[in-house]
């Protein structure tokens, strides 16, 4: 079983994420903030990792700069309901899809899949 690491500031996008990745087969790891997922063993066992980009303290894009400055190839799934030039920044910096919220539990599933696949 694969496993999903959530970080996101808000519980309920957290618990709706984590029932919808459990219903899929993957085991999933959610988080309420960058720092306590980097602080976390997690980081090194993940399949994949969906980050929300917008968060207090530290935000996706810097928890994206700590892995790649780690040497840490996980994919990332970057979600924000800021999409203005989110998308392409995330992109660039290294996520393997940008996802605009609201979306749907497919989306995320499918970018998912592709995600864990590329990196098997």
């Amino acid at each position: 079983m694969h496993v999903v690491c959530v970080v996101d500031d808000d519980f309920s996008v957290r618990k709706s994420l984590a029932n919808l990745l459990k219903s899929a087969g993957y085991q999933a790891l959610c988080y309420d903030s960058g720092e306590a997922f980097l602080a976390s063993p997690s980081v090194d066992t993940a399949a994949c990792l969906v980050l929300d980009l917008c968060m207090p303290g530290l935000s996706g894009h810097q928890v994206q700069q700590a892995l790649r400055a780690r040497g840490n190839a996980l994919p990332v799934v970057c979600i924000s309901a800021n999409g203005n030039d989110a998308d392409a920044r995330s992109l660039a910096e290294g996520a393997v899809c940008f996802l605009a919220k609201p979306f749907t539990g497919e989306a995320l599933l499918n970018a998912i899949e592709a995600a864990v696949q590329g990196r098997a």
